[in-house]
């Protein structure tokens, strides 16, 4: 994981927020919020929605684990 170390808290942030509620002024819910209802529902199965789970995702998923390990170094330190 000292690859995740590497990356700069606020470059991940931003792409993060952009991802995380793209697309802006097209749909009254972010695309990720829709993926992840369609997740719960069951509906989740063609590969474009699941594609699209991932590339909205990943972003949230690094910048949470990059946060997990930054606390877990503080309190260890």
């Amino acid at each position: 994981m000292n690859w995740l170390d590497k990356i700069p808290f606020l470059p991940l942030l931003l792409i993060a927020v952009m991802l995380g509620m793209a697309p802006y002024p097209s749909q009254p819910q972010p695309h990720l919020l829709e993926k992840l209802v369609m997740l719960s529902q069951g509906n989740l199965s063609k590969p474009i929605d699941i594609f699209d789970l991932f590339l909205h995702g990943t972003p949230l998923v690094l910048l949470a684990l990059k946060g997990i390990r930054a606390l877990g170094r503080s309190k260890t330190a």
